[in-house]
């Protein structure tokens, strides 16, 4: 596993171009003689161990699309792909899904049913690769699926689990301001974009805060402010570029609603024009309570598990939402922070790296879960 998982941390991909990542993963597919399907949905691989005896159907996922950051780490595996690295822990969830795989294909006269292995491209970057995937049959036949993700923040040991949501809907949006520059001396013959734009940051954060029933979770956090000129030019063009995190269908439409009514009166008092565009990425990733049962079981199991506990829900995004809205499954957090970590290197960091030692664990719970079910 450590070896798969530091070749591809040297070769990371960037969501939608994972050509030579999926190649790799199809060949150690082959070369095992497992059945697999290339180029599904895009560049998603689609194992399949099909037992002796007939049973029913358990799907196990794990993505492989790396980010577009400098990896800054002092390692011997550091990324040799200038400006991309696996900075989320996809490399080694690729790896413990196909070193489980070889395991669970030496085991394949004594299963009952089958276990569909779904390596996912794009994670990262909307609209994802797992619907496009589902489209193209990764999941006929399917009845359960387990997936999971190496959590760095947490010790390694700890399984974190959730009933119900336990990842938030992640949305984008873009909002133009179309003012009237000039020159930086002469404020009072110009609608200056900037002071706009600034006024929209600070209001659009009263939505949460005035807007939302504050017994539902909501986050509105602008991550762009673009506004390049001389310094001595007033600006006629600004534009801010943000996030929407819910996990309520009718919070996610209100706020949608309220960025559009608070720009629109707010470039109205200024006299400047507008651009609006809301985009919907992942859904809230929903996990089935029965099989969210069925994991907590399955983890009290494993001896390198210590800690097995319920998380408060995160308001990061996983398109694995689309999967559990087709069949029953869910989704849990494997800790990955090594002992000797004080204050560990968050996800999508320069820094980011994990304790290779949770992949072990990670691949434990996925493959006991995958034998317990078809046996049951």
């Amino acid at each position: 596993m450590v070896a798969i998982r530091r070749y591809l941390h040297q070769h990371p991909e960037l969501s939608f171009q994972e050509y030579n990542t999926a190649k790799y993963i199809a060949n150690y597919y082959k070369a095992l003689g497992i059945p697999v399907r290339e180029h599904v949905g895009g560049n998603g691989v689609v194992a399949k161990i099909v037992g002796a005896k007939p049973g029913k159907t358990v799907a196990l996922r794990a993505d492989f699309d790396a980010l577009p950051i400098q990896d800054e780490k002092d390692v011997p595996y550091k990324s040799t792909v200038p400006g991309v690295m696996h900075a989320c822990g996809h490399d080694g969830h690729t790896a413990t899904l196909l070193v489980l795989a070889k395991a669970l294909y030496e085991m394949k006269k004594a299963l009952s049913g089958t276990i569909v292995l779904i390596h996912q491209h794009a994670e990262e970057y909307a609209p994802g690769g797992a619907i496009s995937m589902i489209e193209d049959g990764c999941l006929e036949g399917v009845d359960v699926i387990f997936g999971t993700h190496l959590w760095a923040t947490e010790p390694t040991g700890k399984i974190q689990y959730r009933t119900g949501p336990i990842m938030a809907a992640a949305d984008r949006f873009e909002i133009t301001i179309q003012g009237s520059g000039g020159h930086g001396a002469q404020p009072h013959k110009t609608k200056d974009a900037i002071v706009v734009a600034s006024q929209l940051v600070l209001v659009l954060q009263q939505i949460v805060s005035r807007r939302v029933n504050p017994l539902q979770p909501a986050v509105v956090s602008i991550g762009s402010f673009m506004a390049d000129n001389a310094f001595n030019v007033i600006a006629d063009t600004a534009k801010l570029v943000g996030t929407v995190r819910t996990f309520d269908e009718a919070v996610r439409s209100e706020i949608e609603r309220e960025i559009e009514r608070i720009t629109k009166g707010i470039c109205l008092a200024a006299d400047c024009s507008y651009q609006y565009a809301y985009t919907r990425g992942y859904p809230p990733v929903v996990n089935h309570e029965e099989e969210t049962s069925f994991i907590v079981k399955i983890a009290k199991q494993i001896p390198e598990v210590t800690i097995v506990e319920e998380t408060e829900p995160h308001m990061g995004g996983e398109d694995f939402a689309y999967y559990l809205q087709k069949v029953k499954g869910t989704f849990f957090f494997t800790g990955a922070k090594a002992d000797d970590v004080t204050t560990p290197f968050p996800h999508h960091h320069p820094k980011f790296d994990f304790d290779e030692k949770a992949m072990l664990i990670a691949a434990k719970m996925l493959g006991t879960a995958a034998l317990r079910f078809l046996t049951k």
